[in-house]
């Protein structure tokens, strides 16, 4: 079988395991894990094969007419090269995990087939957007990836939080498409086509005449769905979906097809040095703002939302120093390990009952109830806080040996201003991230008080997916920045002295300090009895979870965050933390900038629609009815009446006429 046909198939079979899902799902419901897991599975497979015959060598491009549309083409085409081949690979690893991990993290819940057709779906649709060589075509993934994203973060729709955070996902994700889809349209005038080689090669010869308009445009859906300021807040409210969900969004789709849409395209953007400024301004902002607020999180899976937010600063910064090498290889390692701490996270919020941070300080052995959610989320934290060996050191010093590149004026068509940017936002982040690592870790596993609840044991489907993802959170980095530049433009992947030494050194700083931090407010805080986390019977870890985001409904999107004094974040942040818990009131900045006068519009719209226009509505409603009770009284049914009427008429015609002729 040719490699193009293989390639076509591995976005088509979790399509079609998705149909089937959804046509079997109530007549056949045996059939529905099988389902989801092994067209899943079958194109990782596939996905591998195609990987290794492309094997990083002339990219692999085939296309054939969609349809003829009479000016620029659409046609279904194919282009794979080695960022393609890996990050394929990527989606169908996390996605093949994030199924098996499902059927033991749902096994209870009723809605599961739609749930698990709705991830395959996703699946195809990311698949679709990292093989796609039409612009068009790819457009389709990506608005594919935005229903379903709605569908999966509702999935608890009983909570008021989770269909709140479904649309608010949904609505923010299209504001930034609207401008991506203009982009689009221009940057293919331009072009004279939808073809990504033809854009390429537009783009190479000089010939874009708006490059800055159509790189701002095409940045701003890529800040909409790869969760970059100003357009992030959608992802920490997200967290509402179900765990699993959150690893497959947080660690190979949706937020990683921004990503990857720039790194495919990153000549379009660096053919005008404004637009890199702008996406090095976006990424400082992004990794800054978002290390800070995580530090402040109570829940769980906020901050590693916050920390999937600065992650993607890291990529989108390595992209803004023109290393796409370094940004994707950032992407396949933090798919990695960032899958591993929400499925890890899964666990724990099973075992413990709630998502709450403050309450599993409270409480003691807890890491004894999930060992191995315990040693593997911790080899996760560490290659997040990038400490040498884990893979995050490698690809995170990649991205700051890159900034420094360019920083010291290494670089021609990169401003300097923009590695500056980059490189002091990055080792700052790396500060904060190995801070906010180790709160979680310290707040998690080393609790004190009462007894933790037992929910009983975990499905093995779930402890076995966290092993398999650890091993690239081990080893992989150490071994990739020396295989994967033969796959990356022969781009030098190798962590330069200078920033190794700072960034660790920095990240070493940021957890002693914390450690330090936790000491002192345990040594001088009162202990909280647990009281507020109950223990359940053993049961389906969903509904578990459904549980804990409806009794911590204040994280979702509240401001009264419970005060826990031995919780080092509020030592650290000091009067910062409040601000910061609540990610610097952005959503309110937007709730009076946009959500506000949008409401009063609309209630104007209404009030006009109700009393201006439907009062000349009634009115010619009213004429005709007034008319005819008159015309009606006149009826009186007596022919005398009638006849002395008509007599009556007669005579006023007769006279008007006499008067009308004597006149003349």
């Amino acid at each position: 079988m040719t490699t193009t046909t293989l390639a076509v198939l591995v976005p088509l079979l979790p399509f079609l395991g998705a149909a089937a899902g959804l046509l079997l799902g109530r007549t056949a419901p045996g059939f529905v894990r099988p389902l989801a897991v092994l067209p899943t599975l079958a194109s990782l497979v596939l996905a591998a094969v195609v990987a290794l015959r492309q094997g990083g060598d002339q990219a692999i491009n085939a296309a054939t007419e969609l349809t003829p549309t009479g000016s620029v083409p659409i046609e279904l085409a194919l282009y794979i090269d080695g960022f393609a081949a890996l990050v394929a690979v990527l989606v169908g690893v996390v996605a093949t995990c994030v199924q098996i991990y499902s059927t033991g993290y749902l096994r209870e819940d009723p809605r599961y087939p739609s749930y698990a057709a709705l991830v395959s779906l996703f699946t195809s649709a990311m698949l679709l957007v990292v093989y796609s060589g039409d612009l068009m075509v790819l457009l389709v993934g990506w608005e594919i990836m935005g229903i379903c994203s709605y569908f999966l973060v509702g999935h608890y729709w009983e909570t008021s939080e989770a269909r709140a955070a479904s649309i608010k996902a949904f609505l923010v994700t299209k504001l930034g498409d609207v401008p991506f889809l203009i982009g689009l349209f221009a940057l293919a005038t331009d072009a004279g086509s939808f073809r990504i080689t033809k854009v390429l090669g537009t783009v190479a010869s000089g010939g874009l005449d708006h490059p800055t308009l159509i790189a701002l445009l095409l940045l701003a859906g890529v800040a909409g769905k790869s969760a970059q300021f100003p357009l992030h807040t959608w992802l920490p409210d997200a967290m509402a979906g179900p765990t699993p969900v959150s690893a497959l969004i947080h660690a190979a789709t949706m937020v990683a097809a921004g990503v990857y849409f720039v790194a495919r395209l990153l000549p379009v953007f660096e053919a005008s040095q404004a637009a890199m400024i702008v996406l090095a301004v976006m990424a400082a902002v992004t990794m800054v703002g978002s290390g800070l607020a995580a530090l402040a999180q109570d829940d769980i899976k906020r901050v590693l939302a916050y920390s999937t937010i600065g992650q993607l600063g890291y990529m989108t910064g390595a992209l803004a120093v023109a290393d796409r090498g370094a940004a994707v290889f950032h992407l396949l390692s933090h798919g990695a390990f960032k899958a591993l701490l929400f499925l890890a996270a899964g666990v724990i919020i099973h075992a413990a009952g709630t998502n709450s941070l403050a309450a599993m300080s409270r409480m003691k052995d807890l890491r004894a109830r999930v060992p191995d959610a315990y040693w593997t989320m911790t080899v996760a934290l560490l290659a997040l806080a990038a400490i040498p060996p884990f893979s995050g050191f490698f690809s995170k010093e990649s991205v700051l040996g890159a900034a420094e590149h360019v920083a010291t004026g290494h670089a021609e068509r990169v401003p300097g201003a923009a590695g500056w940017l980059v490189l002091v936002a990055g080792l700052l982040t790396a500060l904060l991230t190995a801070a906010y690592a180790m709160r979680l870790w310290l707040l998690a596993f080393r609790g004190r008080g009462a007894e933790a609840p037992d929910h009983g044991r975990q499905p093995l489907t779930m402890t076995v997916v966290l092993w398999v993802l650890a091993a690239p959170s081990l080893a992989a980095g150490a071994l990739a920045y020396r295989v994967l530049p033969a796959w990356f433009d022969g781009r030098d992947l190798t962590p330069t002295l200078a920033t190794s030494v700072l960034g660790t050194g920095v990240a070493l700083i940021g957890g002693i300090v914390t450690y330090a931090a936790w000491r002192h407010t345990t040594g001088v805080a009162a202990r909280v009895p647990l009281g507020a986390v109950a223990a359940h019977p053993e049961g389906d870890a969903a509904q578990v979870e459904a549980e804990a985001i409806a009794g911590h409904a204040p994280v979702y999107g509240g401001v009264a965050y419970a005060p826990d004094p031995a919780d080092p974040g509020r030592l650290l942040l000091g009067p910062l933390h409040r601000h910061a818990a609540v990610g610097f009131h952005l959503d309110a900045v937007y709730q009076a900038l946009f959500v506000r006068p949008v409401q009063a519009g609309a209630s104007l719209v209404r009030f006009l629609d109700r009393e201006v226009v439907d009062t000349y509505v009634r009115g010619a409603g009213a004429l005709p009815r007034w008319l005819g009770i008159a015309v009606r009284r006149a009826q009186t049914g007596n022919v005398q009446t009638y006849v002395s009427a008509l007599l009556a008429g007669t005579v006023v015609l007769a006279v008007a006429a006499v008067l009308v002729a004597t006149g003349a």
